[in-house]
């Protein structure tokens, strides 16, 4: 590939392909259009576009409630949510309506929005502007949730939500968006429901997404130098997940870790850890264990933030319980 581009600029260049690829395409949001958005993905789009990219109110439910009609009436909307905490304030829009629609007027109808939002802490945004929001997502059939965590994913990701008819939630991380990896220049497609091994193992599996990927691949490392061999799950897609390749790993280790930013009560790792229990439970041989944040909202304070969040000593810790079995 060669090309080295970070998180956020793949971003914007799967928004720039897509918007001149599908005149259908347009993007709507709080400063999305001159100023770029509040991180500046979107920018470069309006002076090339200027009648399909639309700032707004400040009004999350309206600018969702635009884009179910617009999709419904065969458009491709993008609304970005600076922040996915305000994803409360149009949750009848996501889950009451753009989830129902696909299965309502025998197939007529599509309502293929991509809701692109900020999510998880680590900057010292404080309690409002910190959360990880995906598990509150899960219980919605016919919503797709995707947790991009490296630039390739966010671009081939971003392009194959934006191609489907069905409505996807697009959870970016702010503290990746200068993370650079290689990002091919022409459009290309990752499919949304397949999980990717990003390392292979023998004794444990760790499966986590955006932050804690990285922490995962770190805690490997460690744990290598001790003779211990972990394999590393990148799942992409929170919601319907790729039970397949997960179990597939626990039946070949073992032993699992799921690693989640957002707190451990009802979280995605509590779904999974289900799962494995009702479908894989004969080949563990050690406890799952779950490494997320402390049941609190995230605080502003940094030595509060960092007590909150998952870290990687946890991580370590959990993988030398785990061989003690």
């Amino acid at each position: 590939m060669g090309r080295k581009f970070s998180y956020g600029m793949a971003i914007n260049e799967a928004l720039h392909q897509m918007m001149g690829a599908d005149e259908r395409v347009f993007i709507l949001g709080e400063d999305v259009a001159k100023m770029g958005g509040d991180f500046g993905i979107t920018k470069g789009i309006w002076e090339k576009w200027p009648n399909r990219i639309k700032d707004t109110a400040l009004s999350e439910s309206a600018i969702l409630g635009l884009s179910c009609g617009a999709a419904v009436c065969g458009l491709k909307p993008v609304p970005e949510i600076m922040f996915a905490d305000f994803l409360g304030v149009c949750f009848d829009q996501l889950t009451n309506n753009a989830a129902k629609l696909n299965f309502m007027y025998q197939g007529k109808a599509h309502c293929g929005i991509t809701v692109r939002a900020v999510q998880g802490g680590g900057i010292r945004c404080a309690y409002h502007h910190s959360a990880c929001v995906e598990s509150w997502f899960m219980n919605t059939p016919g919503l797709v949730v995707v947790c991009p965590t490296t630039p390739y994913e966010a671009k081939g990701m971003l392009i194959s939500a934006i191609k489907s008819d069905n409505p996807v939630l697009f959870l970016e991380h702010k503290t990746l968006y200068n993370v650079k990896g290689e990002v091919p220049q022409e459009m290309y497609e990752i499919p949304l429901y397949e999980a990717e091994v990003e390392r292979e193992g023998s004794d444990i599996t760790i499966v986590a997404t955006q932050i804690m990927l990285d922490k995962a691949h770190k805690a490997a490392d460690i744990m290598a130098k001790e003779g211990v061999s972990v394999e590393i799950i990148d799942p992409r897609t929170i919601y319907p997940y790729d039970k397949d390749t997960i179990q597939k790993s626990v039946a070949k280790t073992g032993r699992i870790i799921l690693a989640q930013e957002g707190p451990k009560c009802g979280g995605w790792g509590a779904e999974l850890s289900a799962m494995i229990s009702e479908d894989v439970f004969e080949y563990l041989c050690a406890p799952i264990k779950r490494v997320t944040s402390l049941d609190s909202p995230v605080p502003y304070a940094p030595v509060l933030e960092d007590y909150v969040l998952p870290q990687l000593d946890d991580l370590v810790k959990t993988c030398r319980e785990l061989m003690e079995y």
